[in-house]
């Protein structure tokens, strides 16, 4: 499907299907401004002793998940539930509207992978990864861009993923909007069609198959497909980090867990420090593309 949008003075070009209200993604973290503080006890205690690690996950979300337990979010989730000594068991649900609503705040499940550390639906362990968004471009068509001002830009498509049925932007589109490129913009649900594989990816296949010139895409993603497309793919991160003072292209990631839930918080938090280079070395062979993350973290 392709259709003509105008919202908040943009126009602008969207591909895709189905499109759908506000979820939780690695993708949407752009829209978690509101900072969650962490409590934690000074010496971490066991929980209280359990059968199994329960996880609300998406079931159709590759990198980072999928039912058959292929993504790095569940290879991550099988690690510390086998530190735990507890089974692994799983809660699908696509994230989307009510996702955190419908599986973690309604006690079907316990923990949350992959959210951003300043997520206020939960609270957050410490960060197990840095990563960032990175324009994504064929390697023939030698388009050395790696900043949101270069004016290469605006002689080009450039693929962004669209959020929910108001067309809620993505960091990509409100920075090129003030930079006066809205006409150049080419959006891609990132919902898109869930009856196939991983929709998302749709955005980096568009890249690769000509569609677009240039995406900006979050880097988990992106580093994930660019290596299986048919044709070779550059990855550079976005630069500025930080556009302006609200539009941040770098996301420090985590475990959530519901608010109050402290013991299990400090325990996860353990589990991470205890794992940090095992899950480093994990997020390496997904193609994630690793930030360092700041002393003392």
């Amino acid at each position: 499907m392709s259709l003509r949008a105008e919202r908040r003075g943009l126009r602008f070009e969207v591909r895709g299907s189905r499109l759908k209200a506000w979820g939780v993604t690695p993708l949407l973290l752009w829209l978690t401004g509101a900072q969650q503080p962490n409590y934690r006890p000074l010496k971490p205690p066991n929980l209280k002793p359990q059968t199994s690690f329960r996880v609300c996950a998406d079931p159709n979300n590759l990198p980072f998940s999928n039912d058959r337990e292929e993504g790095f979010e569940n290879k991550i989730a099988a690690l510390i539930a086998r530190d735990l000594g507890t089974r692994l068991e799983y809660t699908w649900w696509a994230q989307r509207r009510g996702f955190v609503r419908n599986t973690l705040n309604a006690g079907k499940c316990d923990v949350i992978m992959g959210v951003p550390t300043s997520y206020g639906m939960v609270s957050a362990t410490e960060a197990y990864y840095r990563s960032t968004y990175v324009f994504v471009r064929r390697k023939d068509r030698r388009l050395h861009i790696a900043s949101l001002d270069d004016p290469q830009l605006r002689r080009l498509r450039i693929g962004v993923h669209l959020i929910g049925d108001d067309y809620s932007n993505t960091p990509a589109v409100q920075s090129l909007a003030r930079r006066g490129l809205a006409k150049n913009v080419v959006g891609y649900t990132v919902y898109g069609d869930y009856s196939k594989p991983n929709p998302p990816a749709e955005l980096v296949h568009a890249v690769a198959r000509g569609d677009v010139d240039i995406a900006v895409v979050w880097g988990p993603l992106a580093g994930y497909f660019a290596g299986r497309e048919p044709v070779p793919l550059d990855l550079v991160p976005v630069s500025p980090p930080i556009d302006g003072a609200a539009l941040p292209y770098v996301y420090d990631i985590a475990i959530g867990v519901r608010h109050r839930d402290t013991m299990r918080l400090a325990v996860l938090d353990r589990e991470l420090h205890r794992r940090r280079s095992e899950i480093t070395q994990l997020l390496s062979e997904y193609g994630v593309p690793l930030l360092a993350m700041p002393a003392g973290k």
